[in-house]
């Protein structure tokens, strides 16, 4: 089977910035502190087995085809499941669901695997990947590609579903603490 490469092959990095040595990933991190992004649980479900993960790596691709992409440590039990099932939902967190980005990010003690999903209400839309009521932004994704980024698989989703709200706080996240911003 072939497989259509979306990569421009005959293009090759500056030579001399190649050669550079990168910052090392703790100065990466401290930097990436003061990157205020607003706060998402990617989901999925893959039979019986659904699996969550508070994510801040998210990005519109383009509007025309829906696009996004979505980076996930390939450690998390939700990598898996993304990959099994070829769907995710991205839900855009309100200020008031910090505590479900709090259980979903593993900050609450004794809080694991499915019991995340006991903090706030959760439907489907279209791909039977978990959707939380109340966010601002639910996208409910097929993948499309599977990037391997060193840690990470780096999603590429075309968007099957939205549902929004209008009114609300946005999460997001800075210097190391979620933070609310009105709208």
């Amino acid at each position: 089977m072939s497989q259509e490469i979306n990569q421009l092959l005959d293009w090759t990095p500056n030579k001399r910035l190649a050669a550079m040595p990168t910052v090392s990933a703790e100065d990466h991190r401290y930097g990436m502190r003061h990157f205020a992004i607003g706060v998402t649980i990617i989901t999925a479900r893959d039979g019986e087995s659904r699996a969550g993960l508070t994510a801040t790596a998210v990005c519109s691709v383009t509007a025309d085809p829906p696009r996004l992409v979505v980076f996930v440590n390939k450690n998390v039990a939700a990598s898996e499941v993304i990959l099994n099932s070829g769907a995710l939902c991205v839900n855009v967190l309100a200020g008031e669901q910090e505590e479900v980005a709090k259980a979903f990010a593993g900050m609450i003690k004794e809080v694991h695997g499915d019991a995340r999903f006991n903090f706030g209400g959760w439907r489907e839309l279209v791909t039977g990947a978990p959707t939380l009521d109340g966010s601002l932004a639910n996208f409910d994704c097929r993948v499309i590609k599977v990037f391997d980024e060193s840690t990470h698989h780096a999603f590429l989703c075309e968007v099957l579903a939205t549902c929004e709200r209008n009114d609300g706080e946005a999460l997001i996240y800075l210097n190391g603490a979620f933070r609310r911003i009105p709208q």
